[in-house]
């Protein structure tokens, strides 16, 4: 079961490089298996082009380390937190690409300009607040998770599976690791497109409503006609 586990989330970390997702080691992904309590994730500081499956630390909901040679990414914390929080999601990425990571050093949230944005977000993707210099010296990692959490408790975080971090970076999350890093490939995208839209037009107005309710509905919930059944999930 681990080793299965640690294959899944050793593959979806590698996604991040082929999807230009990270430079260097800045990114971490993880997948919880709920039944059993722990979840995996990248370990600290490894280079991907070194990284193995064996190397992928696996972790209890209680902070441990039940498995693993190397350290958990430094992130550990706050992948335990949302974890904690956000009942249904089962995979976790965080990441420093440039242009989400743009919007959240800005401290902007991103508005939904168009379709591609509304068939995976639904509206404008949130931008936490900075942490306060005592988060910050105090359980800084674990403060982040309880920042997310806090800004999604009258947000649905499965309809925005994404968050910005002001001054620092993206998180997202799906309902595994390679959904979360799906998710994280739209947002830099979507992020991209918003940035560009903005200097193409800079009195750009957000989609109608209208217009957002039908692609996100389309593709998400009971009346979701787009694709095929089992891949809507």
């Amino acid at each position: 079961m681990l080793e299965e586990l640690k294959k899944r989330v050793y593959e979806a970390n590698m996604l991040l490089p082929k999807y230009g997702l990270v430079t260097f080691t800045w990114g971490n992904v993880s997948e919880i298996d709920r039944k059993a309590g722990l979840f995996a994730i990248k370990p600290s500081g490894v280079d991907y082009d070194l990284l193995t499956p064996e190397d992928i630390v696996i972790m209890d909901l209680d902070g441990n380390k039940v498995e693993g040679n190397y350290n958990p990414s430094s992130d550990t914390p706050t992948h335990l937190e949302l974890y904690k929080a956000f009942r249904n999601i089962g995979g976790i990425v965080h990441t420093h690409s440039p242009w989400a990571t743009s919007w959240a050093q800005a401290g902007r949230g991103i508005p939904c300009y168009g379709t591609t944005h509304a068939d995976y977000m639904y509206g404008e993707i949130p931008c936490a607040r900075c942490l306060t210099k005592e988060e910050i010296e105090h359980d800084y990692e674990k403060n982040t998770g309880h920042l997310i959490a806090d800004l999604f408790k009258n947000l649905n975080y499965e309809a925005m599976p994404a968050v910005l971090c002001k001054n620092h970076g993206p998180f997202t999350w799906g309902r595994d690791a390679r959904k979360a890093v799906h998710n994280a490939v739209v947002l830099e995208e979507v992020a991209k497109m918003a940035a560009r839209c903005e200097q193409i037009n800079s009195k750009v107005q957000p989609a109608p409503q209208e217009l957002l309710d039908k692609h996100y509905y389309r593709k998400h919930g009971e009346d979701a006609y787009y694709g095929q059944k089992e891949s809507r999930r």
